[in-house]
């Protein structure tokens, strides 16, 4: 679970029984729980603790000073070149053919997704898309007749109503704890298109990606973030609703991609005084504090001091509901919006735009990539001609950058690489032709500092 900054510091994550916990009145509105009302939690487990699984990914990077540290026995410098990193998080299984929903920060940069069942199966997995701006990645494992998550019903959970949450925090999989819905419709900062649901459920670095189960062990959120001082819970968690979660899913699944609408305009909440200022009763809507040039919000007459009351009709109480809506509107959509303007309410219809992804980020490689087509991902030159002398051999290439699965076998930027299973390599289409044989395990005679050694290799 990575991190970010707040004031504080936002750590990305992050019947008696079932059945007829949440009731529906007629009128849609969800039901209060009856008085005295206890979740049966063993019951919640037992269902669906068989749909929640552990996530492991390997994948590189680059390491930089901010990374040393002086009991951990390494070289102050940054190493030359990346090194593997190892990740862990939670999801949970959605279709019985495979699908994985998880956190989109659990996966990000990985090279290889391992994906554990709790009756200890493991699946290597496909990454089929992620969405930053909303935080949910969708997998595939090459399985059929898997347990699934029942999906809940997000409009029917109301503040106070028990939660619980079954992942792998730290690594300790199936692990169940429990809480209230502490608010629902929280914006938070980097993440203002999701309106989180806020618990006070105990979520700590590994929870990501799990599900935030409802009292009929229904899915109602996917587990993101948490607001901590020191990187562990301190008592506010957040998850992504599930019905914008299942949006994002659908979009990924058909296109491969969420695409998400762009307004381009400059927000911020109203106060009581603002609020008199431009002629509210009470503070409400989004202040439009400025238009991006030739943006849809520019070329659809809105200006600074616009207040925008509703969105498609659906009003809004605070700005981060504007972004919510346009986090899960399609470019190219027309959109009206109620906008209090000179004292008076006026409507405005406008074609959203495109948003640009969050940090130009892509979506990971493919977690299985063939080892003739990717090279194992490092990076090979021959050596020169000094450098064979000083070898005191004919041929062989130099180690510029490992990959996750080379380096997990132990080779290190900087080698000599020799052979392939005892046969000699003097160029990159030499490597390229031997492992178009496809090799289950391969055996890298290097070179390291004057030494010969080699190195078994893994091809799985």
């Amino acid at each position: 679970m990575k991190r970010q900054r707040w004031p504080l510091t936002v750590a990305v994550l992050l019947c008696c029984a079932l059945g007829t916990a949440q009731a529906e009145q007629p009128d849609g509105l969800a039901a209060a729980l009856p008085g005295g009302f206890t979740p049966n939690y063993r019951a919640i487990a037992e269902r669906a603790g068989p749909a929640v699984v552990g996530i492991e990914v390997v994948g590189m990077r680059t390491p930089s000073a901010l990374d040393w540290d002086p009991d951990n026995g390494l070289p102050a410098l940054p190493f030359k070149g990346k090194l593997p990193f190892h990740g862990q998080g939670s999801g949970f299984i959605i279709s019985s053919d495979g699908l994985v929903l998880t956190s989109a920060h659990v996966i990000q940069g990985a090279r290889r997704i391992t994906v554990r069942l709790g009756d200890r199966r493991q699946f290597r997995a496909q990454v089929l898309g992620i969405d930053a701006t909303t935080d949910v990645a969708v997998l595939r494992v090459d399985a059929k007749d898997l347990p699934v998550l029942r999906m809940g019903r997000v409009d029917l959970l109301q503040v106070g109503d028990p939660v619980v949450t079954i992942g792998s925090p730290f690594g300790l999989e199936q692990s169940v704890s429990h809480g209230i819905v502490s608010a629902k419709g929280r914006a938070l900062p980097g993440f203002a298109a999701v309106p989180h649901i806020q618990t006070d459920v105990p979520v700590n670095p590994g929870h990501s990606g799990g599900p935030l189960l409802d009292a009929s062990a229904s899915v109602v959120g996917i587990n993101s973030q948490i607001y901590t001082f020191s990187g562990g819970y301190q008592g506010l968690s957040f998850a992504v609703p599930i019905d914008l979660a299942l949006r994002v899913k659908d979009e990924i699944v058909a296109h491969g991609r969420m695409l998400h609408g762009y307004l381009g305009v400059t927000i911020q909440n109203l106060d009581l005084t603002l609020a008199r200022a431009f002629g509210l009763d009470r503070p409400r809507g989004a202040l439009v504090a400025g238009t991006d040039a030739g943006s849809a919000a520019d070329k659809g007459g809105l200006r600074a001091g616009d207040i925008i009351t509703a969105f498609n009709d659906e009003t809004l109480g605070h700005a981060g509901e504007l972004t919510s809506h346009l986090g899960v509107t399609s470019p190219g959509e027309r959109v009206r919006l109620t906008v209090w303007r000179a004292r008076k309410a006026l409507e405005v219809v406008v074609q959203l735009d495109q948003a640009m992804e969050p940090g130009g980020e892509s979506a990971p490689e493919s977690a299985t990539p063939a080892p003739a087509q990717q090279e194992l991902g490092w990076r090979l030159r021959p050596l020169t001609a000094q450098e064979r002398t000083l070898l005191g051999v004919a041929g062989g290439l130099w180690v510029e950058e490992v990959s996750a699965l080379t380096a997990q076998a132990g080779l290190l930027a900087g080698d000599a690489l020799l052979t392939i299973n005892l046969k000699s390599v003097h160029s990159v289409e030499d490597v390229r032709q031997l492992l178009r044989e496809r090799p289950l395990n391969a055996a890298l005679l290097v070179d390291r500092d004057g030494q010969r050694m080699f190195i078994p290799l893994m091809l799985d």
